[in-house]
């Protein structure tokens, strides 16, 4: 299974961008999705939280972000709308399964300029 996370870069305040973290690997029941993200000198937090039929956010992003899933490309997205500052980190894909395993995407970074 490898998920591979693109569609960071640089970006101004107010600005949008639209992670996508693609899935490879079929037949290994994914339970969740989730994207996180960690900050310089901070830990990793979770952003979105996507499980059947709901999506939970930090509130942090309540509001700004759309975390979806397409399943017949087997991606997922991460719309980030009116970027801040404080929004600027490596974002990370995961999946969880059923089994309790746990994959991570390689990361995508995301700057926002003030």
């Amino acid at each position: 299974v490898q998920l591979q996370a693109s569609g960071g870069g640089l970006v101004q305040a107010g600005g949008s961008l639209r992670l996508s973290c693609a899935t490879s690997g079929t037949n290994i029941g994914i339970k969740t999705r989730s994207w996180y993200r960690q900050a310089p000198g901070k830990e990793r937090e979770l952003v979105a939280h996507i499980t059947t039929g709901s999506v939970d956010y930090a509130d942090s992003v309540k509001g700004r972000f759309t975390a979806s899933f397409d399943n017949a490309k087997n991606t997922a997205y991460l719309q980030m709308n009116t970027l801040k500052p404080e929004d600027t980190g490596v974002y990370y894909c995961h999946i969880g399964t059923y089994g309790r395993n746990s994959y991570w995407g390689q990361g995508t970074q995301v700057t926002v300029s003030s």
